[in-house]
């Protein structure tokens, strides 16, 4: 009897990613990974092979940075409808398809410019795929949000987060293995394909369903109150809305400086190349995957409040893992378990409070809204890592950094206990939906 129970309870838990939305949500990450690839490794290798300086390398790494601008542009996606195509297969599939076609034109571009000969031309085609990217990104999340019902929020972000890892998988390795036995042209052409499974799943799948957007009037006036204004307000004025942005600020600072240092890390404990790809790299993608799952499973389990206090508990004891490492020393045992619960925390962190910033978007605003909430989870954390880590390190010594890194992981736990306290951890997704999209 016992047994009876236990395998409908891995069924019911299971069913979940099964489920049409979620299936169109890893087709939907998997074209969101594909850019992102093809202007991160494999860019970095390709130049690298074709002897240019260091220095030049890691500069083309600011091509990345246009997806931190993407929240300018949303609520021309968010409002904006494409003449003609949206009048036959709806605004955000009208979006996704001209994405596609621009991130395939871009990422060709990219493909056909030869590093050795331009360079800036390079540079240009980099920033052109960054600026596709992050644009198709927006359409992605708008389009998987409003595919996905309330109790599928969960199984969809880790479904998405899969669909990105294999995106970026087979786009940067894939790319590789061709480059080797053909041209860096015949494998940037070839990695468009994997953008077929999103136009697949959005024919059919259809046009995501969604309440009528507001409209004061006509003119530039009415456009900006509309398309940005409108959901500022939306969002501002509800209740808790300043704390909930404090937690979407502060929650992820912690994480991102420790995460900063971990390489510099290894290799002051002596660890080698070889050891930190197999155990940080190869098993670490394990634990990343199976966090992603079983983040899907509590977030079923246990709702979405206490899903996400518990994955911010995991997140920060994994930053005081890394202090207990730091004593140990070089120890690959230690280095294992460390990692594999640092990736296996970040998997589940990110499906459930991935699926709560969702769900605090109003349907209305969806690209806008999810647009500027991501970007906001990694600002802060950027901007103080990016100069303080190295010195922080240097002073403290890295047993009472990464000590300091998870007591940077509280302001963002007790943000949120307060918000489920006071009953704020909510996500209004009853509102009617309109049919005229």
């Amino acid at each position: 009897m016992a047994t009876t129970s236990a395998h409908r309870s891995l069924i019911a838990a299971i069913r979940p990613y099964f489920e049409a939305g979620p299936l169109g949500a890893l087709a939907l990450g998997m074209a969101s990974g594909t850019p992102y690839a093809m202007i991160a490794a494999t860019l970095t290798t390709r130049l690298a092979e074709s002897g240019i300086d260091k220095k030049s390398v890691t500069a083309f790494g600011l091509a990345l940075l246009v997806y931190s601008f993407k929240p300018l542009w949303a609520p021309l996606i968010d409002r904006g409808r494409v003449p003609v195509l949206a009048n036959l297969i709806g605004q955000r599939r009208a979006w996704l398809v001209v994405c596609v076609a621009m991130a395939s034109a871009a990422i060709a571009w990219l493909g056909v410019a030869d590093p050795g000969a331009n360079l800036g031309m390079v540079a240009a085609a980099a920033v052109a795929v960054g600026f596709a990217g992050a644009t198709l990104d927006i359409v992605i999340d708008a389009i998987r949000i409003e595919w996905l019902r309330a109790d599928q929020m969960g199984a969809g972000s880790g479904m998405t987060q899969y669909g990105w890892r294999m995106g970026s998988y087979l786009a940067g390795a894939g790319a590789l293995l061709l480059a080797a036995k053909g041209s860096w042209a015949l494998a940037y052409l070839s990695a468009v394909l994997l953008f077929l499974p999103a136009l697949i799943a959005a024919a059919v799948l259809g046009e995501p369903q969604r309440p009528a957007a507001p409209r004061s009037g006509k003119g530039l006036a009415a456009v900006v109150r509309d398309a940005i204004l409108a959901p500022l307000k939306d969002f501002l004025t509800r209740p808790g809305a300043g704390i909930v942005l404090a937690f979407v600020l502060v929650h992820k600072i912690g994480d991102t400086v420790c995460q900063l240092s971990v390489r510099l890390f290894y290799n002051d404990l002596g660890f080698t190349k070889e050891e930190v790809a197999f155990y940080d790299v190869s098993l670490g993608l394990f634990g990343y995957l199976g966090g992603v799952f079983l983040g899907g499973i509590l977030y079923k389990r246990l709702g979405l409040a206490g899903s996400v206090f518990l994955s911010l508990v995991l997140m920060g004891v994994s930053n005081a893992a890394y202090a207990g490492l730091a004593i140990i020393g070089h120890d690959v045992w230690a280095l294992a378990a460390v990692q594999g619960f640092e990736n296996l925390a970040s998997g589940i962190g990110g499906v459930t409070v991935g699926a709560w910033l969702a769900l605090l978007c109003d349907r209305r605003f969806t690209a806008t809204q999810f647009a500027l909430l991501s970007s906001a989870a990694a600002i802060l954390g950027r901007a103080f890592s990016s100069g303080t880590a190295g010195a922080l390190i240097e002073t403290l010594g890295y047993v009472d950094f990464y000590w300091l890194t998870t007591l940077l992981a509280l302001p963002g736990l007790l943000i949120f206990l307060w918000l489920w306290r006071a009953g704020l951890v909510v996500a209004d997704d009853t509102a009617e939906v309109a049919t005229d999209v």
